[in-house]
């Protein structure tokens, strides 16, 4: 835990490497400070087509999935975190979206085999 899902249009890997989008995520979380590193999963999905109200020719939104009993301060400290460390990509005409999905601590399950 957690699970850093990120979303994005498919034309912003014509302006950087989705694996470096997928790094900068990930050493978010890691400077959130509230997982240990071992723990961070990471994954993302591109997106053919979509429409943005706001005229811009992009999109990366990132949902953090983590498990129930973080508190606000908590979880801004990762959004803020992980939008930081996106920021330095220096991207431009696209919007960056970080958000925090609570998972139910009692249904979760986990197997690794």
């Amino acid at each position: 835990m957690p699970h850093l899902i990120i979303e994005y249009s498919k034309q912003i890997e014509d302006k950087v490497e989705i694996t470096t989008v997928m790094e900068k995520v990930f050493q978010g979380a890691v400077a959130a400070n509230l997982f240990a590193e071992t723990d961070i999963k990471v994954r993302a999905h591109a997106y053919q087509q979509h429409m943005n109200g706001a005229g811009l020719n992009g999109f990366i939104h990132v949902s953090s999935r983590i498990l129930s009993g973080r508190n606000t301060e908590q979880k801004t400290q990762l959004t803020q975190a992980v939008l930081n460390e996106l920021k330095t990509l220096g991207l431009e005409d696209l919007s960056i979206t970080v958000e925090v999905l609570d998972i139910d601590r009692d249904s979760y399950a986990k197997h690794i085999g």
